[in-house]
Order: C-alpha cells, then structure tokens, then sequence
C-alpha cells in the first residue's frame, strides 16, 4: 500500500495577492477610523448631554425665582401640599417637564415637591451654597433619585434672600437621550465604513490593474531581478519620465555616456549638453539604430516609449566596429594600391625585358633609375617635411592609394612638422578621415587634386585639407559635423557620417576647431587647429669638460 499524502496544513496570514492585503489593509483602517470616531464623539457627548441637563435644571430654577409672588408666599403663608407655591411650583414643572421644583425657605424647609409628603421637611441635600447667594449646578441624589440640578436663591422684592429654589431633571431621561443617539451615530459610521471600504475597492482594483494582480513578493524579486539586470548587461540603458527628465542610469550607461548619478532628475540637454546624443535621447531624432558620438565613443542608440508617457533608451558601444569598418577599408585601399603597383611591376618588368633583348642597355639602366627615383622621391618629400613617423607613413600610403585612384596627393610647401607631437594617433585619425574624404570627393574629376598642409604655430598645430572637388555648399557646412549625416552611399560593414564628426570631437578634446570653407580653386578647404599638441622641446644638455684620464690600474691593466 502506498503510503497516505500528508495532510495539508491550513495556512492562517495574509493573502499572497496584493490586491487582496491592500484590500484587507484599507478595510481595516477604514473601520478603525469609523470605531475610533465613534468612540471620540461619544465620549464628550455623555459629558455634553450632562452640561445641557444641568443648564436647563438651572434656567428653570432662575425663571422660577424670578416670580416675585413666589418669595411673599414663602414669607407670608404655611408650606402645605396646597399652598400657592406648591400650586405655582407644579404649574412650572408640568410646563418644563422636569423631574422636581423644590422652593424652600432659609431654613432648607420645603414648600414644594414633586411628592406633598415632602412639604414640610428639610431638604436632603445641603442648600448652603444657594442660601448664601450662589448659583450651583451638579449631578446629585436626592429623595428622587440621581439627577441633574440646579439651585439658585430665592430673594424678595427688598433683595433679600429668604430662600432657595432647587430643579432637577432626571438622569434617565440624559441617559435615555444618550442611548437614542447611538443607534443614529451607529448608522453615520456604517454608512461613512461603507463608502470606505467601497472606495478601498475601487483603489485596490487600481492597484491590481497596474501591479498586473501581482504579489508583494513577486514585485520584490522583480525589483531584485531588474537591478541585477540593468547593472550587469552590457548596454546602456536611460530611462526618462513623461516630462522628459532621467529617472535610471544603469553602470554602462554612466560609463559610455561619462555622467553620473547627477543626472537623475535633470533632462538630457542638462545632463550632456546640447548635441545629437541629447537629441536622441530626447526623441527629437527618430529611427532605429540612431548612430551618436559622445566623446570619443561611437554609440547606437534606440528609443521606445513606455506606456506612462516615459522612454526607455538603450545604447550600444560601436567604437571598436567603427574603427574595425576603417581599418578594413584602409586595408582593402592598400589591397588595390598593391594590385595596382603589382599590375605596374609587371608593366616595368615587360619593358626592363625588352631593352634587355634589345641590348638597350643603357636605356634599361636609366629607366631603373627614374622608377627607383620616383619612389624615393615621393618618400623623401615626406618625411623631410614630416618628422612624426606615424603621420610620414600615412601619407606615404595614401600617395599610393591616390595614384591608383587617379589623384595627385601632395604636401605642401609650407608642412613642417617635428617629431614632438603630444597625441599622434589623434592626428593619425584626424588626417586620416580628411585625407580619404577629399579623395571620395575628387576621384573621377579631371585634375583631381588633394593638397595636405602640416605646420605648427608655437605648440599649435594647424591641418588643413584642399582638394579640386565641387565643395561644399555653404548650409551643408556645419551639418557635415553631425553624427550620422553623409551624402555618400553607406558600405554594407558600416555606417556613414561618423568621421567627420570624430574629427571635430578629437579636435574639440585638445580645445581646438575643426572648420571647412572654400578652396582656392573652388573645391573645399577642411581646416584643424590643435593647440597644445606639440610638446615642449627638450633642453640640450650643456657641454661638460672632459676628465683627465686615470692611469689604468695593475689588475686593470690585466
């Protein structure tokens, strides 16, 4: 036989939904604040009702001691149960529905009482107060039970007090008052509970709406898995609020973006500045894969509105493909300078043949040497003028590239650079990206022509880029600088209109300008200025005087 299943233990708590403990929680403050409520106006209305019994006892008791035929009775006639004051007293009462008028003279003897029995007797109570004068009000027992009084003295026409009048109403009757109004406070606070719990309801179906009907705990391990999350991918992810401001920062967004906590709060054009990373981010800009530059960095950037009216971007680093793109496009530009120089060889080596069957010896001779020359040449004319030898071997390989593609590449005249540069690769990427557009721009023309300028100016240095090409129109000038922006059809490895807006970024790193304008022969002018990009020189040494030299010792000598 199998063994039975163990019996389910029942789970007393909370339920798990919180929709449900929302409910349940505002369910029990709302009928917490309708007892407590209760419970506070009830309390003061014992005592209210008590103080109104006892201001009504003592107005009745002064209207009665205002009857001026009242105190002659007491001087002048015998207190009997059918006496004129016994007869007024009752009149009142009846008319005031009191418990007892009792009118007594200065001595505490009745004249009058709810029971005849009682005329002629002294008071139970003690009347000193009223008898000297005072007005007194107090809850009491007397003959006729617990009651609410009020006594006041009784004077005659001279002024003269010649008794008291004492009134009671009975506290059943506040009692009662009492217990007839807790039934209507009762149906108050139902009807006040009712509407809070039904409002309770309706929040917590709110609640459940927009929690998606989901429990504390689940939330909590949402929240938890959604920290691990945006902390531990390797993208940057921003997101904004309906009125456009930061509200996360996840760690790769901080690094690639270079801001910080700070930003939280703040709109993008507070927290980066104004520019088109701002603008993406702000949904100004609008598509898929939007390329940015921020610093150094080249970022993709995508944004997706939230159902609050917020968004959620997220950005991806794409400088290492970037530079991957460009590497490879220098590399396949070198691969066709080399098919082409290798096509060249060939050419030369079929014509160096030639003169040799031809025994044109001197001939072969002389035309080694002019194709030796040429290269040496183009070689010598650079890094004569350009010391740096990373910035020398550039233009070297573009020369050759540029021939192939049937463009002069010179360097101008006026290019004299030292080898004391602060940021070569900064200017290897700069004179890179000039020098290949130039050569995109004028391929195909005739005279296609591309000068480079190199010179310094103190520690700054100033490139400038001319080629023979159509230009560029005067409101395209700045635009060209913007990420993203490029009239030139994009390769399939990589995207457009990035380099010329590094170009810009590193120059604005060193606090330089990058600027283009119109060259002399109507083409386009790129011009960078870098200051603070040479070093300074090295101081030479001073001439020491040469020491006189030791004779060499015996065991040096051997």
């Amino acid at each position: 036989m199998s063994p039975a299943p163990p019996a389910r233990r029942l789970r007393l708590g909370l339920p798990r939904r919180m929709f449900s403990q929302v409910l349940l929680m505002q369910l029990a403050i709302a009928a917490g604040v309708a007892v407590l409520a209760t419970g506070l106006f009830l309390a003061p209305l014992s005592d209210q009702l008590d103080d109104q019994a006892m201001r009504r006892a003592l107005a009745i008791a002064q209207t009665t001691a205002a009857q001026p035929q009242i105190a002659d009775e007491v001087k002048n006639t015998p207190p009997t149960a059918d006496g004129p004051v016994q007869r007024t007293a009752e009149r009142i009462r009846g008319a005031t529905q009191a418990e007892y008028i009792v009118v007594m003279d200065w001595r505490g003897v009745r004249w009058s009482h709810t029971n005849p029995d009682q005329i002629g007797r002294t008071v139970s109570t003690d009347p000193g107060q009223a008898l000297a004068g005072k007005e007194v009000m107090e809850i009491d027992s007397g003959t006729l039970g617990r009651s609410a009084r009020g006594k006041v003295p009784l004077r005659d026409s001279d002024g003269d007090i010649v008794g008291a009048v004492s009134v009671g109403i009975a506290y059943d009757s506040v009692r009662a008052r009492l217990i007839h109004a807790i039934p209507g406070l009762f149906a108050y606070a139902g009807g006040a509970l009712a509407v809070g719990a039904l409002a309770a309801w309706l929040i917590s179906r709110r609640v459940q709406r927009q929690t998606r009907d989901l429990a504390f705990s689940d939330i909590s391990g949402l929240l938890a898995e959604r920290e691990a999350m945006l902390h531990g991918i390797r993208e940057g992810v921003v997101a904004l609020d309906r009125a456009g401001r930061v509200r996360l920062l996840n760690d790769e967004a901080q690094r690639l973006l270079g801001i910080g906590d700070e930003a939280v709060g703040r709109s993008p054009e507070d927290a980066l500045g104004e520019g088109r990373t701002a603008d993406v981010l702000a949904g100004r800009v609008t598509g898929t894969d939007l390329l940015t530059v921020r610093r150094q960095r080249v970022l993709v950037a995508n944004r997706m509105p939230t159902d609050d009216g917020g968004a959620v971007a997220t950005l991806r680093d794409r400088t290492e493909l970037e530079q991957l793109g460009r590497e490879l496009d220098s590399t396949r530009g070198l691969i066709d300078a080399l098919r082409a120089q290798d096509h060249e060889h060939a050419n030369r080596m079929h014509t160096l043949l030639g003169l040799l069957e031809l025994e044109m010896y001197d001939d072969a001779v002389e035309f080694v040497g002019e194709v030796v020359g040429d290269h040496r040449a183009t070689a010598e004319q650079v890094t004569e003028k350009i010391h740096d030898p990373l910035l020398a071997a550039l233009l070297v390989g573009k020369a050759t590239v540029a021939a192939e593609r049937g463009v002069a590449l010179w360097v101008s005249d006026r290019t004299r650079l030292p080898d004391r540069l602060v940021d070569p690769s900064g200017l290897v990427t700069i004179l890179g990206n000039l020098v290949d557009n130039a050569l995109d721009a004028v391929a195909g023309t005739p005279h296609a022509r591309v000068e480079v300028e190199l010179r310094t100016e103190g520690r700054t240095a100033v490139l400038r880029v001319r080629d023979t090409g159509p230009g560029i129109p005067v409101e395209h000038r700045e635009l060209i600088f913007t990420e993203g922006w490029s009239t030139k059809k994009p390769p399939a490895h990589r995207e457009r209109g990035i380099g010329l807006s590094l170009v810009r970024r590193l120059a604005e790193r060193q606090g330089g300008s990058a600027t283009v304008g119109e060259a002399g022969g109507g083409g386009a002018q790129f011009t960078v200025v870098l200051p603070d990009a040479l070093a300074e020189p090295e101081p030479v040494p001073a001439l020491t005087a040469p020491q006189t030299a030791q004779p060499a010792t015996e065991e040096e000598s051997r």
